[in-house]
């Protein structure tokens, strides 16, 4: 590009970052020198392929989404918490809010995450211990509350019973006098990473992708500020992908879920913007960059190019991300912090919109209440002391990381048409469907992830890679920690509160919002309505997701080796 090309996208950028609000803070470095809010090539020079790099704000997108940067908002703090019952939870989640967290993040136990009821046999001995356990719209109710629906947003970290639990959600704010309209957040509700990693499904693939579109079309609607769909890479990455495969597998299924939205006759204008991702922070600090940097670019080209968006929220890629959970260790476990911040810092130098610190405790137990303020207070000292919010993408130019952004993103196109090659231009929803359907049905992402962590796996026991405290370095003075233990008290309460609920309620009203549904499963109709109707009348999360299973049938994985 040009010199008089790249000066009159300084100038574009320059008017967008005069007209945009910026926050009332000291943008200047701790010694009190000021600091520009972006920086570029010098007037005058030009610089090879910086159509790629641009300016924050502008098409592609490489350096963020908004002139500003963090000048004009900060990312979110989003603390991700969920233990015991709702009354528990709910003591956390107003300790997070109170200590300065900016929003909400949902972990539910896995009985939840499974789709049956805390009395169900499946569910012995799991109720609470991974998560919070949620059986009806009652439990939503006290779960969030004094915590007012209108005035916080909220992530729920839920994808195989993720509608339901959406409904149920949807039906307390209703009961706390908000109108559901006015409710922001997201809901992970990604059903692919599923499949590809986490194994937490109900039915198959089609049935799945059945629901979600009718949410998706429910909340392009009535529900506009909500995302009803966060296409998650941590998953994928915790369960041993490369950085490459995770971005590329993550931004595959959003184009399928893309092709969904289409294929219902949507408008991508108006239903994309509901759509984000959520993606880890490891520890390669400028991998990690380069990816966040490089899913932008990537989104916003495929977006624009293939699926025909014309606005500039429509080419957004927004996301929520995590430190990585698999880099903790049992061994020396205040090295985590360190971990932690490190990863963190990557995350906000990469450009996200709200992130999660992992506890120092988290690989022993769910986090304290002091592992879990260590970590609100990392994001809160990177945000409040370090002065990396001042600058736009301060990173943006630098050899190193424009090189390790351009390779990311050429190995992630060639995975894409990997999964292209496996699919079919004229597959009813779209052919990245098609071909991530297949690649599901062959093993292809759980055979390439297999193998790359086996080969990660033998670096570590080689000593090629070191993990401090583990391999290298494992003398330590650490005393153990005192951990958080759920008590099965929890269990045997829930139980019993589950089954006063059952017995309280009109069995004529659950029997008619159960057939209601399901005539709307069969019929083709959007099945949101008649589920939340079910939900008013005290329907459990297990009797939906039973039913469904009943006409829709389970899915079984076919093995590889």
């Amino acid at each position: 590009m040009d010199a008089d090309e790249i000066e009159a996208g300084r100038q574009r950028w320059q008017q967008r970052y005069d007209k945009a609000r910026k926050r009332d803070a000291d943008f200047s470095t701790l010694s009190g020198d000021e600091v520009d809010p972006v920086y570029g090539p010098p007037p005058g020079q030009p610089v090879e392929g910086f159509e790629r790099i641009g300016w924050p704000g502008e098409y592609p997108y490489t350096r963020g989404l908004h002139a500003t940067g963090y000048r004009g908002r900060t990312w979110t703090i989003r603390q991700f918490a969920g233990f015991g019952n709702a009354e528990q939870t709910n003591e956390r989640y107003r300790m997070i809010l109170d200590s300065g967290g900016g929003g909400l993040s949902v972990a539910f136990d896995m009985p939840t995450l499974m789709g049956y009821d805390s009395d169900d046999p499946k569910s012995l001995g799991e109720v609470g211990h991974c998560g919070v356990a949620i059986d009806s719209a009652a439990d939503m109710e006290v779960l969030f509350n004094d915590i007012p629906l209108g005035g916080v947003t909220t992530s729920m970290t839920i994808s195989g019973p993720a509608v339901p639990i959406f409904c149920m959600y949807i039906v307390a704010a209703e009961r706390q006098g908000v109108d559901p309209a006015v409710l922001n957040g997201t809901l992970q509700t990604d059903i692919f990473k599923e499949y590809i990693a986490q194994k937490e499904w109900l039915f198959a693939p089609e049935p799945h992708l059945r629901l979600i579109g009718d949410l998706m079309a429910y909340c392009a609607e009535g529900i506009p500020a909500y995302k009803p769909l966060s296409v998650s890479g941590y998953h994928i990455r915790e369960a041993g992908a490369t950085a490459a495969q995770e971005l590329a597998y993550t931004l595959a299924d959003g184009f399928a879920y893309v092709e969904l939205g289409l294929s219902r006759g949507l408008d991508v204008d108006v239903f994309a913007p509901g759509l984000s991702f959520f993606f880890d922070a490891h520890l390669d600090f400028f991998e990690e960059i380069a990816k966040f940097r490089a899913a932008r670019r990537i989104w916003a080209r495929w977006m624009k190019e293939r699926y025909g968006a014309k606005t500039d929220k429509a080419q957004w890629l927004r996301f929520h991300t995590q430190t990585a959970g698999v880099s903790l260790t049992a061994q020396q476990p205040y090295n985590n912090v360190v971990r932690t911040a490190v990863e963190a810092l990557s995350a906000v130098l990469g450009g996200t919109n709200s992130l999660h610190t992992n506890a120092l405790d988290e690989t022993l137990a769910l986090p304290s209440e002091q592992a879990a303020e260590i970590a609100l207070r990392t994001q809160q000292v990177l945000m409040e002391e370090t002065g990396v919010a001042n600058v736009a993408d301060p990173l943006g130019g630098s050899w190193y990381v424009e090189a390790l952004t351009d390779r990311i993103e050429a190995q992630a196109e060639a995975i894409f048409q990997r999964i292209l090659d496996k699919g079919r231009e004229d597959h009813p929803i779209g052919p990245m469907t098609a071909g991530i359907l297949r690649g599901i049905e062959e093993g292809y992402f759980t055979g390439e992830i297999a193998e790359a962590a086996f080969q990660y796996q033998q670096s570590l026991e080689k000593g090629d890679k070191r993990v401090v405290g583990v391999n290298c370095h494992p003398r330590s003075v650490t005393p153990e920690l005192e951990i958080l233990r759920v008590s099965h008290e929890v269990e045997r309460e829930q139980v019993r509160v589950l089954a006063a609920r059952k017995a309280a309620r009109d069995e004529n009203a659950v029997r008619a919002g159960l057939d209601a549904m399901l005539a709307a499963a069969r019929s083709g109709e959007n099945m949101i309505p008649p589920m939340l109707d079910a939900i008013r009348a005290e329907v459990t999360l297990g009797e939906i997701c039973n039913t469904l299973r009943a006409e829709w049938g389970i899915y079984r994985e076919i093995p590889s080796f």
